[in-house]
């Protein structure tokens, strides 16, 4: 319940992002009701001890979703090189269901499996620069270099697109 410096914004986005991965995963996977109940249980679970984890540490606990984000990328890279070996054969028919092709905006020619997780890792590894970042700043001070507005168009800063990404992050000396 104080000023946030912008944070909010780019915290809401990505968990929407993450949203749509995990809804359009259930969508390909469609899964009874056991799984659906573990899968809200390990979110329930997994909340609150990350509720309790950012309230004592905001850093450590981007830090590691930038971890984890670094994984997921190394994860949907290694699935992308697979289906492009042909060692999943069955990956390499499945379509992307609608709700993947409505939110990326998907072309008619890149909806199969192997475009679906192009678009999902390009997701992770913004992610992944994201909370990097916010790990390497100072939440109580510092604005979101993310929300945040630049007057010098000659130095290369954060945005939300893919240009100018830092897989490690940006440091605070940079973007302050």
């Amino acid at each position: 319940m104080k000023r946030d410096h912008g944070w909010i914004e780019t915290l809401l986005e990505e968990a929407f992002n993450e949203r749509m991965h995990l809804l359009t995963f259930m969508k390909l996977a469609e899964p009874g009701w056991f799984l659906r109940l573990m899968v809200l249980g390990a979110q329930g679970v997994f909340f609150n001890g990350f509720l309790l984890a950012y309230l004592v540490s905001p850093r450590t606990c981007h830090r590691f979703v930038g971890y984890l984000e670094e994984e997921a990328v190394i994860t949907y890279t290694r699935a992308i090189h697979e289906i492009e070996e042909g060692r999943l054969p069955k990956w390499d028919k499945i379509e992307a269901p609608d709700i993947a092709i409505k939110y990326w905006n998907m072309p008619e020619n890149q909806r199969m499996m192997r475009d679906l997780l192009l678009y999902i890792r390009a997701d992770e590894a913004k992610h992944q620069e994201i909370n990097h970042t916010l790990g390497n700043l100072n939440q109580e001070a510092d604005p979101n270099p993310y929300a945040s507005t630049y007057n010098d168009p000659t130095r290369a800063h954060p945005n939300k697109g893919i240009k100018n990404m830092k897989a490690s992050g940006w440091e605070r000396e940079e973007v302050i």
